[in-house]
């Protein structure tokens, strides 16, 4: 079963009358009264994590001091319990009057995307050895994928400009999907516009790899966003203040149109994988 056949079948009418739960289509619970935000994750050896053979780059456990002062969070509490199968779930308490929604993309919105996508997904096939690359090549993919560069300091522009935003997780065609999945609109994407690597780049070129397929299997953290076309001059600036490369990858269309992704002459492509489902 899909994520969101078991929160439509069976989640959704007994938190409809919460508005606070945002019809349990946002990543968070959210009571704008009193200005709480709260999201919560779980992470699944073998899922969401490789291997727990270097613990402090799956939950930085060694680390904890530091980050929390990298990120400027405390930890306030928690709980341990037993089982065979190691996970971790994190509960996230933050304060905001205002956040960027699911679903409020609109008609004609360019779609943006920060830092490059791919990376990670390399590296999780450098450490499965299902991917063979020079050692160097190797050493920065397994970097992307345990420590990926979270673009943190774009969350108090994106206020100013974002109709609409998403985490890049489960990959880039399946969370534009999301983003957009209660509104009559698709989405057109220019894969020559999708930012990659350097490395990654070569790599495509070299071994001739489907680009799309590369980065559409999550893990990226990057930040998906929809904003009016009058925004794009101060998208830019944000980038240039914040040094966090911002990307326009496509546009939002009526959803009379299909969602399609296009090469540099216009020309139609399938995507092989559209990302990691959650299923039950």
């Amino acid at each position: 079963m899909h994520e969101f056949d078991l929160i439509n079948n069976y989640f959704f009418k007994i938190a409809k009358k919460n508005k606070s739960a945002l019809n349990l289509n946002d990543d968070v619970f959210f009571d704008k009264k009193r200005g709480v935000v709260i999201s919560v994750d779980t992470y699944n050896i073998g899922t969401h994590f490789y291997d727990f053979k270097s613990p402090d780059l799956v939950i930085k456990s060694k680390s904890l001091k530091s980050e929390q002062n990298k990120f400027k969070i405390d930890l306030c509490g928690g709980d341990t319990t037993f089982s065979n199968k190691l996970s971790f779930t994190i509960t996230s308490l933050g304060y905001s009057n205002k956040i960027i929604y699911r679903n409020k993309a609109k008609l004609n919105d360019d779609i943006y995307v920060t830092g490059n996508l791919g990376d990670s997904y390399l590296g999780l096939k450098a450490l499965s050895n299902k991917a063979k690359f020079k050692n160097k090549d190797k050493l920065f993919f397994v970097d992307k994928y345990y420590k990926p560069e979270l673009p943190l300091n774009l969350t108090k522009y994106l206020l100013k400009f974002a109709n609409s935003s998403i985490d890049v997780s489960d990959g880039l065609i399946d969370d534009l999907a999301k983003m957009i999945n209660r509104q009559s609109l698709s989405f057109h994407l220019f894969e020559n516009k999708i930012p990659v690597s350097n490395k990654l780049s070569n790599l495509i070129k070299k071994q001739r790899l489907n680009k799309i397929n590369l980065i559409s299997n999550g893990d990226d953290y990057q930040v998906l966003f929809t904003a009016d076309i009058n925004k794009a001059r101060i998208i830019q600036k944000a980038s240039k203040t914040t040094g966090i490369k911002i990307t326009k990858i496509g546009k939002i269309v009526s959803g009379k149109d299909r969602s399609l992704i296009l090469d540099e002459k216009g020309k139609q492509i399938r995507a092989k994988s559209k990302g990691y489902i959650h299923r039950f």
